[in-house]
C-alpha cells in the first residue's frame, strides 16, 4: 500500500497553465489536486485519449467544454470527454481547487492546445 500527503508532492505547471499536484498515478487512472489562481482563466485545450472529471474542494469558478458554460464550486463535478475542448476560469477571491480523476493517466503529450 502507497500513502500519499498532499503537502509532500512538489507542485508543477502543466500546459494549460493550471498548478497541479499529481497525487496517486497508475497503468489506468491518475489523481491530482490542481489549482487555478484568482483571476486565472486555463489555457483551451483537449485531451486526445483520457477523460477526466473534476471535483471541487473550494472557490467559484465558470467551466466551458466545447462553448458550453457553467458556474462551479465547492462539491460540484463535472465530467469531460476525450476531444471536448475546455477550460476554467477561477471566479472568486481564493484560488479555485479541484480534484482531476483522468483515465488512461493525465500526461503533457496527450494535452493539446487550442490555437496555439
Amino acid at each position: 500500500m502507497k500513502k500519499i500527503h498532499r503537502d509532500n508532492v512538489e507542485p508543477f505547471v502543466t500546459k494549460d497553465k493550471a498548478e497541479t499536484r499529481e497525487l496517486n498515478h497508475s497503468k489506468k487512472m491518475s489523481l491530482a489536486e490542481a489549482t487555478v489562481k484568482m483571476g486565472q482563466t486555463t489555457e483551451l485545450h483537449y485531451h486526445a485519449r483520457s477523460e477526466e472529471i473534476y471535483y471541487f474542494l473550494e472557490g467559484n469558478g465558470l467551466m466551458e467544454i466545447e462553448g458550453e458554460k457553467e458556474e462551479v464550486s465547492r462539491e460540484h463535478a463535472i465530467a469531460i470527454p476525450p476531444k471536448k475542448m475546455h477550460r476554467i476560469t477561477n471566479l472568486g477571491n481564493i484560488p479555485l481547487r479541484f480534484l482531476c480523476f483522468c483515465s488512461p493517466p493525465y500526461s503533457d503529450e496527450d494535452t493539446v492546445l487550442v490555437g496555439k
